[in-house]
């Protein structure tokens, strides 16, 4: 006959079991690694810089925007991303067709008015003779003398928009304005631009980039310590194994505020005679504040090192134990260089046993080689201290408490 089992509890009891004896495991693994692990780091000479970081884009020093100040369909482009262009060579041009229809009609209306002109002059010359023999009355004869000076006032409008329109029709040929290269083209052809309001940019042209600057980002606590000319040593992310220099140029009064932080800018010159620094790279900046050479170097994580009490107490049993063992070496020397005899009380006795006076001497001797807590002190002096993240010679008097208090692990090592 089968009975059905009911599995579950057996299987919720064997996870318990399993959970409670991984837990015991883990346990037992933790509590056997309570022993502290340190890191040892040498002591070195070297060079120290204080610096202060930043970052910054790099960009040409001289940029010009290059834009038209007609509106019309771009019909040609004779300059690409990186040419390099002569100041006055011809980089787009903008189709004329409106403009020179507007040259024509300006030319047709300075023809127009110099027609008026001249009838206004016939019949100036007309009335003047007739006002000389009293025919015409002064009224009439000044109405005709109006007349010739609006006729030439509006020959002069008419020229003046015979020029305009020309000018005009000109600005459809667009020049490069100085040397350099271009960085950036934002039109094609058979685009069209407006003039209106503002001037739409067709092209970006550097002047010279041998000569790049960084518009670096400085927190308003260490603007203090810039200054012109400082050196600047910085880093870019398409070579990072390579550093860069520069020089500070400028430091710019205006300041910005982001996020309630007061930034400053700051212009660093860079030498980009290699070429590889290219503009809108971000730079990783560090200016150089102060150096010491020749200085001793260790890890900052040792100086910010703080010992728990169990290291303190580690530091204390280490310290008693190797005192009692100097202490026995050194008593146990002493007393094997002589027999038991009179001695004069001191513990130490002379070897030969000769009398009070000689034992006296003996013992003397020996409690002179016996060493004090001071004696342990100086000795201290010399030896190689190991502290967590440091591994450096002590020199001069140091005190058994400090070297408790103030080290996680000490091993004294006796001099040769």
């Amino acid at each position: 006959m089968l009975v059905e089992v009911n599995r579950k509890p057996l299987v919720m009891a064997l996870s318990v079991l399993a959970v409670l004896a991984l837990g015991l495991w883990a346990y037992k693994r933790a509590a056997g690694n309570d022993a502290p692990i340190y890191r040892f780091a040498t002591v070195e000479r070297g060079d120290l810089e204080a610096a202060v970081s930043a970052t910054g884009t790099l960009s040409a020093v001289t940029t010009v925007q290059v834009g038209t100040q007609v509106s019309g369909k771009i019909v040609e482009m004779t300059a690409d991303f990186n040419d390099r262009v002569k100041k006055g060579q011809l980089v787009a041009r903008i189709d004329p067709t409106i403009l020179q229809q507007t040259v024509r009609d300006a030319q047709a209306g300075r023809e127009r008015n110099q027609a008026e002109l001249e009838q206004a002059e016939r019949e100036y010359t007309r009335n003047e003779g007739l006002f000389q023999r009293k025919v015409l009355t002064e009224i009439e004869f000044n109405t005709a003398k109006y007349a010739l000076a609006v006729a030439r006032a509006n020959v002069k409008s008419a020229q003046v928009a015979v020029d305009r329109a020309k000018q005009n029709l000109a600005y459809t040929e667009i020049f490069a304005p100085i040397d350099g290269i271009v960085v950036e083209r934002n039109v094609d052809v058979g685009q069209t631009v407006v003039a209106s309001m503002s001037t739409p940019q067709l092209f970006l042209i550097a002047k010279d980039l041998s000569q790049m600057q960084i518009l670096a980002s400085v927190d308003e606590s260490d603007i203090g310590s810039i200054h012109d000319g400082q050196n600047v040593r910085f880093s870019v992310q398409a070579y990072p194994n390579q550093p860069f220099e520069g020089a500070v140029k400028q430091v710019r009064l205006q300041s910005k505020t982001t996020e309630n932080v007061v930034n400053y800018t700051v212009v660093v010159l860079v030498n980009n005679t290699s070429g590889k620094l290219l503009p809108g790279m971000t730079a990783t900046l560090e200016f150089l504040t102060g150096t010491v050479q020749n200085a001793l170097l260790v890890p900052n994580s040792a100086l910010r090192f703080r010992p728990t009490e169990e290291m303190r107490a580690d530091v204390f049993k280490r310290l008693r134990a190797q005192r009692e063992a100097t202490n026995g070496a050194n008593g146990g020397g002493a007393n094997g260089a002589g027999a038991p005899g009179e001695g004069g009380g001191s513990g130490v006795e002379g070897a030969s046993g000769r009398g009070r006076g000689e034992g006296a001497a003996a013992a003397n001797k020996a409690g002179a080689q016996a060493p004090s807590r001071s004696a342990l002190e100086r000795r201290l002096t010399g030896k190689c201290i190991e502290i967590s993240d440091l591994n450096t010679p002590r020199a001069g008097r140091v005190r058994t408490e400090e070297l408790a208090s103030r080290c996680a692990q000490v091993k004294i090592f006796r001099e040769d």
